[in-house]
């Protein structure tokens, strides 16, 4: 079953980076969202396309990728409560070179690029709360850089169990291992030997 969101959830997602910030500020944000909703399968993105919305994932599994030589590769996982986005498409307002697409029936609330800008220059707490979002986020990619740079398969395997196990449940283990980088076959070894 797909997981689901509340704006509740949201809230609370949200106070993980910012803690401090007031209701008023998230009421904001959160009123704003429109819904939008895509099927299993559907691009929400697609490389060249330019992403106008920013989306906050309610319910459904996407994943973001980039195709090199005919080959797709696995960047990352949205789902609730988190957002999906390619930042710099969204943040620039440039064409993706990368694609998210539902891996489930998806729902989401969305935020134009220039509604956002907008909300930013009306509440500061917005937008530090988003400053803060992309130093968590900045700071993830420089953690799993050092994974793909010092760590084998075995340790990759076991430190996205540690941090995202309930994906297992929820993504195919075709793009897990994709994303992780480990060959399919060797994928299954390992998950087949870990007591779970």
């Amino acid at each position: 079953m797909s997981p689901t969101a509340t704006a509740a959830d949201y809230k609370a997602f949200l106070r993980r980076f910012h803690p401090a910030i007031d209701e008023a500020a998230l009421d904001l944000l959160l009123n704003e969202l429109t819904p939008r909703a895509i099927k299993k399968g559907k691009y929400l993105i697609e490389a060249g396309q330019v992403q106008r919305e920013l989306l906050f994932v309610y319910q459904g599994v996407q994943l973001t990728c980039f195709d090199h030589d005919g080959d797709e590769h696995v960047i990352t996982f949205s789902y609730p409560p988190s957002l999906a986005g390619i930042p710099d498409s969204f943040f620039y307002q440039t064409p993706a070179q990368d694609s998210i697409r539902a891996l489930t029936d998806s729902a989401f609330g969305a935020i134009g690029f220039e509604r956002l800008q907008e909300l930013f220059d009306q509440s500061p707490p917005l937008e530090r709360l988003f400053r803060k979002m992309v130093e968590a986020k900045l700071a993830g990619l420089i953690l799993r850089h050092k994974e793909f740079h010092a760590c084998s398969i075995r340790e990759r395997f076991q430190r996205f169990a540690q941090r995202s196990a309930h994906l297992f449940q929820l993504v195919p283990h075709k793009y897990i291992a994709n994303y992780l980088r480990i060959d399919p076959t060797n994928f299954s070894k390992l998950y087949n030997s870990t007591p779970w």
